[in-house]
């Protein structure tokens, strides 16, 4: 009598709330299967029909939200993350601030708008090394309507650098490490990127000149520091070198491609232009004739350098409908823009502000392969004024 006495209690248990462990996805999302379980939880079981009834509302559909899941431990096979952590690897959840974390800063803390809006006026006011008027001279010509940049149609009849005093501002340091590294690349992606000793060199140079050999650059690890994402600055150097030139594969499997190379050099991906946003590289290869300068289809409200244009060009049969860049700009600054939005707005919005007037940089994280311990690669990432 004792033990079906027993057996009824646990059946009416069970039935009561027991079994949720068991039948539940709630804290168990992408875990591998575990037969102890009723249902599972991860892509697996969609195809062997075996998931549980709350698979979809909460491993699915709630798989880039933090609800219900602050401070929960590390799960690599998660497409986000929600932990005190996930900051520093650029991988939290877009609502990870809002639901997780509501301090506003300090080690682990939230970095808010205003906070990066702030740094970025430092920046800007600290950029000593960008082109003056009478050191760079464009010329705009054609603006078109955003519906009119597919038209690939040459709409100006001149160079959009008309000058450009090469003997100074090439002869900084900052700009002598960039155009070391610049040259190195491959545009055409699906072939291997293969660096020697000497272009590898050439990447650590630059990260160092332009970020602890500036007060700018110093200006932005002195703020990420103490907000907690980096405990030193050998830390922080290291990290934007593997971040910024860390090979992935866009293209047939190849070690193709780099945040670097395909924001700052340009590649050549599906018979057009991708990435190409620094306007040193645009006066480069103009000056050489192996670029051609269509049109603008938006130019920013600053009336000195750096100003930000949306441009239309040929380079050399490969068409680019709009390659936005920070105009007359330091390499450092343009460096520090990319790398504080990566950071703090990794595959978001960043929202900037730059002698009192608005700018936003678009970025986005490379899913596909990582560093460290679950870091996402820069994919891309490029600057626009807002419409607003």
């Amino acid at each position: 009598m004792k033990v079906i006495a027993f057996l009824a209690l646990w059946v009416t248990l069970f039935h009561q709330g027991y079994s949720n462990s068991l039948d539940t996805c709630v804290g168990r999302c992408g875990y591998d299967t575990d037969n102890s379980f009723s249902c599972q939880c991860n892509t697996s079981c969609e195809r062997f029909k075996d998931c549980c009834s709350d698979y979809t509302d909460v491993c699915k559909t709630s798989a880039l939200s933090c609800k219900g899941r602050c401070d929960e431990q590390f799960n690599s096979q998660n497409k986000c993350h929600c932990n005190s952590k996930c900051a520093q690897h650029q991988n939290c959840c877009s609502n990870y601030a809002d639901l997780c974390d509501s301090n506003g800063g300090g080690s682990g803390g939230v970095i808010t708008d205003a906070e990066i809006k702030s740094l970025s006026e430092a920046l800007y006011a600290l950029d000593s090394n960008k082109a003056s008027s009478s050191e760079l001279i464009i010329n705009p010509q054609a603006l078109v309507h955003d519906s009119q940049t597919s038209s690939m149609t040459d709409l100006s009849s001149g160079n959009l650098f008309r000058y450009l005093n090469e003997e100074v501002l090439f002869s900084r340091p900052t700009y002598t490490a960039f155009l070391a590294v610049l040259d190195n690349y491959n545009r055409m992606t699906g072939q291997n990127e293969d660096f020697s000793q000497q272009q590898l060199a050439e990447q650590e140079d630059f990260v160092r000149e332009t970020m602890a050999n500036t007060e700018l650059g110093r200006e932005l690890f002195a703020f990420l520091y103490t907000k907690g994402v980096y405990a030193s600055e050998e830390e922080f150097l290291q990290d934007l070198k593997m971040m910024w030139f860390g090979l992935y594969s866009r293209n047939n499997n190849k070690k193709d491609s780099s945040g670097f190379e395909h924001i700052f050099a340009g590649e050549i991906k599906g018979g057009k232009v991708s990435g190409f946003h620094n306007w040193i590289q645009f006066y480069l290869l103009e000056k050489s004739g192996k670029l051609n300068y269509y049109s603008h289809s938006f130019n920013g409200p600053w009336t000195s350098y750096p100003d930000v244009l949306g441009m239309q060009f040929m380079w050399e049969g490969y068409f680019k409908q709009v390659g936005s860049a920070v105009i007359g700009c330091s390499p450092e600054f343009d460096f520090a823009l990319y790398s504080l939005c990566y950071i703090t707005r990794p595959g978001k919005q960043c929202h900037l502000s730059l002698g009192g007037k608005k700018l936003m940089i678009q970025t986005y994280t490379w899913e596909r392969s990582f560093y460290g311990d679950g870091k996402k690669y820069i994919g891309s990432a490029f600057p626009a004024t807002p419409r607003n």
